[in-house]
């Protein structure tokens, strides 16, 4: 089950927040609907309750806040927009990359796609999928880490009448198997239709907490809508008939020649246009809305309305009357309720009510609002009722926060305790359970990576018979395809790319973190994607020079394929030039959250990076370095296996050199900004 307590936006600068203690409580077994207009607040409480954004209160799910479950996912399940996928991806691909990241068997995705409805679509594309397919391939997304409570933010957007209602029947389906299911919507009726219970807010405060019987009962009411170009001469003969009649009828103009009629049938307004030989272009029965919290007045608002009262008569000196109502007249039909004092259809215009109930007036025996808690406890924020009395000289009485009973540590006598809801900070996700092979299957799901290894290919070949028939170029420069005039070959520029859109995919479709908020910055999904990126970048490098030495050989003969003397130093710097320009794009976009950023990092290290060491290490100075290997090999006095010390000396003889002190450089830096961020999220 869901509990919610004080939720609290942060204010908006002389703004109200736009979410002010909120308390509902939705149970395991039932469907529970959050009911309000656009501006209401409640994708705001729903990302409070998710901790997505920063403000108070307190929201427990079966008993623990989200930040105290180790794998948020397996216990809720949630949706607040559309897929967050990458729109080239499979439906299949995309719910095992899922798996992987929930840490469940991969079998699981095809048990959600028949349990959705999708096994049909399972070769499809996210872009191609219609709207009504998006919304059960995000139940399915939902669904894969089995979880027991299903959070989604209008579900039924959109969507038209079957597809609202298949949906509505598996999220009706989760909670008959035990499961607790949340759901927002601005359409009194599909609350009406699709939900047990009902919380009903407007501008950012709860206003109704009902069954969902009781809801339709003193919500809706039933209505005949007429369009006709003669209407207000319509609802006048109406009106009248009405009054000869001695029937209650109401009877509202909802704008241009439309007409909404309370207490009468299709026949009796058809027979009555017919009489009078008025043109009617539609007349059906529909069901109207009453507005926010109608039949029912929250405690707290009664409790005001009656201090108020009891204020102003104790400052005038004389008892406090109700003033009149603005409404029409009470409408009496069969099977509609009486409507709340004050109120009128959304639909139609309004005027604002400007009622002063009596404490013993009707609002006295208005049910109460009971804000949730626990079982055997002292119900928090219990609000006396209106025929309870109360001290003379009491002043303004605010209403006690429903969380205050549950503020940890006991309250000492004779101090007072702190009413205040504790922060809600945001916190990231939490990183895949198997991050190597989420990476994998992210990295495979889509033909990104194989169209830009593709096209790497094709330039360095191009640009290797190029620069062979221009000539005055060495032969291991002409074998990596790299221009003097070029800062990177396209072998380095493909793979820095490749690492840049490892991150950058991640925050474009942030499949990973759709119900989390931003992609998170762990040191295991920044492992994985380190070495799936190397072993990306060393088979593109192999198979760049590969390709360019057999397209030499079929245009200029076998010379150009020879190997050179110093064929490993080559092939160690070569190496490390490629997959330090990966990892370079994987950290950049990683802190920058973009995949621009990560190639303009890749770029700038031979552009701006590499000319700074030269500068640095060719200038004047007393010492130099020069002859370090020689001494490392004198240092390491054991002999190492397969003549390790061999290995060490031309790596220390690469980082000496300016490329690739440069690219340490860099690589240093980033990992240490990375790391620095990634402390700092976990602190905050």
């Amino acid at each position: 089950m869901i509990q919610a307590f004080g939720l609290t936006s942060n204010p908006r600068k002389e703004l109200p927040p736009a979410v002010d203690d909120v308390s509902f409580e939705a149970r395991a077994g039932r469907v529970t609907a959050l009911l309000g207009a656009s501006g209401a607040g409640k994708t705001t409480v729903l990302r409070l309750m998710l901790e997505l954004q920063r403000g108070r209160g307190l929201t427990h799910f079966r008993g623990r806040p989200l930040h105290r479950i180790a794998h948020p996912s397996r216990e809720v399940g949630v949706l607040l927009g559309d897929v967050p996928g990458h729109p080239a991806r499979t439906v299949r691909g995309h719910l095992r990359m899922l798996c992987a990241a929930a840490g469940v068997p991969v079998r699981r995705a095809d048990e959600v796609l028949e349990s959705a409805g999708l096994a049909h679509l399972r070769d499809e594309r996210l872009g191609t999928l219609s709207r009504g397919m998006d919304r059960r391939l995000g139940l399915a997304c939902a669904l894969v880490p089995d979880p027991h409570t299903l959070v989604f933010d209008d579900p039924a957007c959109a969507l038209s009448a079957p597809d609202a209602r298949l949906l509505h029947d598996a999220l009706r389906a989760h909670a008959a198997q035990g499961g607790t299911v949340l759901f927002t919507t601005p359409d009194p009726k599909e609350a009406a239709r699709g939900a047990d219970h009902v919380v009903t807010l407007e501008r950012g405060r709860v206003v109704a907490d009902q069954e969902a019987a009781e809801f339709s009962r003193t919500r809706l009411r039933p209505r005949v809508v007429v369009r006709s170009p003669h209407a207000a001469r319509l609802a006048a003969l109406v009106t009248k008939e009405a009054r000869t009649a001695r029937r209650s009828v109401e009877v509202v103009r909802e704008g241009g020649n439309r007409l909404a009629v309370y207490g009468s049938t299709c026949a009796d307004v058809g027979e009555t246009a017919f009489r009078h030989g008025i043109l009617v272009h539609r007349l059906a029965d529909e069901v109207g809305d009453m507005g926010p919290g109608a039949g029912e007045v929250p405690a707290a608002r009664n409790q005001e309305r009656r201090e108020t009262s009891g204020e102003r008569a104790r400052g005038t000196g004389t008892p406090s009357a109700p003033r009149p109502t603005l409404a029409g007249p009470p409408v009496s039909h069969a099977g509609a309720a009486q409507p709340h004092p004050g109120t009128r259809p959304l639909d139609g215009p309004r005027q604002a009510p400007t009622t002063q109930e009596d404490p013993g007036g009707p609002a006295a025996g208005a049910a109460l609002h009971r804000a949730p808690g626990p079982r055997n406890a002292p119900a928090p924020g219990r609000h006396p009722h209106p025929s309870e009395p109360t001290a003379p000289d009491a002043g303004p009485h605010r209403t006690p926060r429903p969380f205050a009973v549950l503020t940890p540590g006991p309250a000492r006598r004779g101090k007072p305790v702190d009413t205040l809801p504790p922060p809600i900070s945001v916190r990231s996700a939490p990183s895949p359970l198997r991050p190597l092979r989420y990476e994998l299957r992210r990295a495979t799901g889509v033909g990104t990576g194989f169209v830009v290894g593709a096209l790497v290919l094709l330039v360095s070949a191009a640009t290797a018979v190029v620069l062979a028939r221009i000539g005055h170029t060495p032969q291991p420069r002409l074998l990596a395809a790299w221009p003097r005039e070029f800062p990177l070959p396209p072998a380095a520029l493909g793979a820095g790319l490749l690492g840049a859109l490892a991150f950058g995919d991640e925050f474009r479709h942030p499949a990973l973190a759709a119900d989390r908020g931003t992609v998170p910055r762990r040191m295991g999904l920044l492992t994985a994607k380190l070495l799936v990126s190397a072993a990306v970048a060393l088979l593109l490098a192999t198979l760049t020079v590969g390709c360019d030495a057999q397209v030499l050989r079929l245009f200029y003969g076998p010379e150009f394929s020879e190997v050179p003397a110093d064929w490993s130093a080559l092939s160690a710097g070569w190496l490390g030039l490629v997959v330090g320009c990966a990892w370079s794009g994987v950290l950049a976009a990683g802190i920058f959250r973009s995949t621009t950023a990560g190639l303009a990092a890749v770029v700038a290290v031979p552009v701006l990076v590499v000319p700074l060491v030269q500068k640095v290490w060719e200038g004047p100075s007393v010492r130099t370095a020069t002859g370090l290997p020689l001494r490392v090999r004198e240092i390491l006095l054991t002999q190492w296996p397969f003549g390790g010390e061999r290995y060490v000396v031309e790596l220390l003889t690469l980082v000496s050199q300016p490329v690739g002190g440069a690219m340490t450089l860099s690589l240093t830096t980033l990992l240490c900004a990375y790391l620095f961020m990634t402390l700092r999220s976990r602190v905050r």
